[in-house]
């Protein structure tokens, strides 16, 4: 459309975001791609691979090259990084405290293997660190951790899964470590053991004797109008 001032104004609807994320600092570093929100690939820079976080459902494609690329695009990223703070004037890191919370990720049968979750949410800068323990014990076997993942405001989520089997009386938590935060965040999280109800028993068994009781009452006064008769 074409306003009173001449300016042309296109309107379109976008189906599909797709993301791609380049960060360095002295210590670390960063690199993935995303789709709709969903982390797709991440480079890992401890195993020096590529790693697909897609769940087994999912179609199964690849990116061609992508980590040799991630290797080259940090050493420009450390290349310009004390360019980029000179020219932004070293402006001081905004800080945001990270929320959390822990769930798991299917209906929970005792016994029977599942995932839990644990969301951190909201935070800045990367990273956070996180820590899962069983019953007060750290536990690392089964603990995966994504790549921090940005929201709209510039804060980033990221997500810690534990895979265990739970059992009756166990307790877990899931403890989230920041800079901005002045100790250490935990979310506690228990199996909820449903107990067989007994209310549908006990009404079944009032209903029935006091319907043998009416069939008695009914034959009674039958029987004594009969005898009238």
């Amino acid at each position: 459309d074409q306003g009173q001032d001449g300016v042309h104004l296109v309107l379109f609807s976008v189906l599909h975001i797709d993301l791609a994320i380049t960060g360095c600092s002295d210590s670390d570093g960063v690199n993935m791609y995303g789709l709709d929100g969903e982390e797709m690939w991440y480079a890992d820079f401890n195993k020096k691979e590529g790693v697909m976080p897609l769940p087994p459902f999912a179609d199964p494609f690849t990116y061609p090259g992508a980590y040799e690329q991630a290797v080259a695009n940090q050493g420009v990223c450390k290349a310009n990084l004390a360019v980029a703070i000179k020219a932004s004037k070293n402006p001081p890191e905004a800080i945001a405290p990270p929320h959390s919370s822990i769930y798991p990720r299917d209906d929970v049968e005792l016994g029977v293997e599942n995932t839990l979750i644990c969301h951190v949410s909201a935070f800045h800068p990367a990273p956070v660190r996180v820590r899962w323990t069983r019953n007060n014990q750290n536990v690392t076997e089964g603990v995966r951790l994504s790549t921090p993942y940005p929201n709209t405001d510039f804060t980033l989520n990221q997500f810690s899964s534990l895979t265990f089997t739970p059992e009756e009386g166990d307790i877990y938590g899931c403890t989230v470590e920041h800079k901005a935060l002045t100790e250490p965040l935990t979310r506690i999280w228990e199996p909820e053991v449903s107990q067989p109800s007994v209310g549908p028993a006990v009404f079944c068994g009032v209903g029935l004797t006091l319907g043998l009781l009416g069939v008695a009452t009914g034959t009674f006064f039958l029987i004594k109008g009969n005898q009238c008769n």
